[in-house]
């Protein structure tokens, strides 16, 4: 159980330390005959700053974790979990198309 209490204490402190919102940061640990699965859930503004550009803060955390379990002679894998709702970029607003009508009015200027 010592082993367990440092990986999810390592997390929490770099996860913590990186996001504006430390008090939403939430580790959770399963131990299966894959390895050890930490996961950790963020405020949603916090997102970007966990990933980092291109995911290289994420990888970076991911590597950290890896080092602590070969120490520990166990496999540890980190899964970010996104928020709920999904990402922002994913929402599609929807908005209204213009008919056909006005763009063949606008074609009419130039008598095409």
């Amino acid at each position: 159980m010592a082993e367990a209490a440092k990986d999810i204490d390592f997390l929490e402190f770099i996860v913590k330390n990186l996001v504006d919102h430390p008090e939403d940061v939430k580790v959770d640990r399963q131990v299966d005959e894959m390895g050890v699965l930490l996961s950790v859930k963020v405020n949603p503004e916090d997102m970007g700053q966990l990933i980092g550009k291109q995911g290289s803060t994420a990888k970076a955390i991911r590597n950290l974790i890896r080092i602590i379990g070969l120490k520990n002679h166990a496999r540890v894998n980190l899964k970010i979990e996104e928020p709920e709702g999904g990402s922002p970029r994913q929402k599609v607003e929807t908005e209204e198309k213009p008919s056909e009508n006005t763009t063949t009015e606008d074609f009419e200027d130039f008598k095409i």
